[in-house]
């Protein structure tokens, strides 16, 4: 008798164990959430599921998935997190503050939190000051520290499985060379066209009020020039804060030009591209001089300026000569302080 109680007691304890999960729980809480509502989670093409943000922030749900790195999206913010089945993982986060306030609790937390402050690092030293005045010297220094700090973070996270350490590894190294490779040029650019040198001219550019223009014709006055074009994105998301700085420096000795590079190759022909320039500045009501360049990227000012990607911003003096062949773009907060210091010296 003895020996069956113990049979069907070990029968009962098999019995009560839980099935693995096939599935991950996710929950979190997003404060100030964007009118969406919705949380998107997605790996390439392979998986995507839409999670509903309640009005207060908060999200439940469960996912069948593939384990793996993961992508999130909610509004115009993105971030990664590592889910595996029978995970119950959850986030923090504001939304006005994406990146600097997330914060992973639950299964896979050290992974998603060594991730994310991974990214925060390179921040922390690739600094918009760098960005703006960059130096092979102060690179150097930038990437020395950036490699401190990231054994630091290694430390801190021992337990972390190798494959993830790897990746982490990986990713930072790409980081620098990716770094390393864009501040070179434009180090090399400042070289090349350095501060008070005569700068490249552009004449009978057409204006979108109508005749042409050249730089000479703005001869004793600061000139800030925006290269950009129709289709660029990143130079439209530029739009609302040159209007602003157009706005704060209204009456000064200074001009806001933009030239468009617009051509045939994405439009079709060149007359579709020009009517395409003239549309979108009457319906952005944008600012300042617009101007058409007389030969889109082979324009001699584009090429003499070495624009290979847009938007490009260029500060030209009263005299005619080079202040930054990159200026800052008017969303940094360098751009005010450069003008400033321009204006009013």
């Amino acid at each position: 008798m003895k020996q069956l109680l113990i049979i069907l007691c070990a029968l009962s304890i098999v019995a009560c164990q839980e099935e693995p999960k096939d599935y991950v729980t996710l929950s979190g809480t997003i404060k100030n959430p964007h009118e969406s509502k919705t949380l998107k989670v997605y790996m390439g093409k392979d998986y995507e599921k839409n999670i509903k943000v309640n009005d207060d922030g908060t999200f439940s749900d469960t996912l069948k998935i593939a384990d793996g790195d993961y992508s999130i999206k909610h509004g115009d913010e993105y971030g990664s997190i590592y889910l595996k089945n029978g995970f119950e993982s959850s986030f923090e986060t504001d939304y006005e503050d994406f990146d600097n306030t997330l914060v992973y609790k639950g299964d896979g937390s050290d992974i998603n939190n060594f991730a994310i402050q991974s990214y925060l690092l390179s921040n922390e030293h690739f600094t918009d000051d760098l960005f703006a005045e960059p130096s092979k010297e102060r690179l150097d220094k930038a990437v020395t520290a950036y490699k401190e700090g990231f054994q630091k973070l290694q430390d801190n996270y021992k337990n972390l499985d190798s494959l993830h350490i790897a990746n982490g590894q990986k990713n930072m190294e790409g980081t620098i060379n990716s770094l390393e490779k864009y501040l070179s040029g434009k180090i090399a650019l400042r070289e090349e066209l350095p501060q008070g040198s005569p700068s490249p001219t552009f004449e009978n550019y057409i204006n979108h009020k109508g005749g042409t223009t050249s730089l000479s014709d703005l001869k004793g006055k600061y000139v800030y020039v925006d290269i950009w074009a129709t289709w660029c994105g990143p130079c439209k998301r530029e739009i609302p804060s040159l209007k602003k700085v157009e706005e704060q420096f209204h009456g000064q000795n200074i001009e806001f030009v933009s030239i468009s590079v617009d051509d045939e190759k994405r439009s079709g022909t060149k007359e579709k591209a020009f009517e395409a320039w003239k549309k979108m500045v009457d319906d952005k009501n944008l600012g300042g001089i617009q101007l058409f360049s007389d030969n889109a990227w082979q324009s001699d000012f584009v090429r003499a300026y070495q624009v290979n990607g847009i938007p490009r911003f260029i500060l030209i003096d009263p005299d005619g000569n080079i202040v930054s062949p990159d200026a800052p773009r008017p969303s940094n907060p360098k751009l005010v302080e450069l003008l400033e210091e321009k204006l009013n010296s």
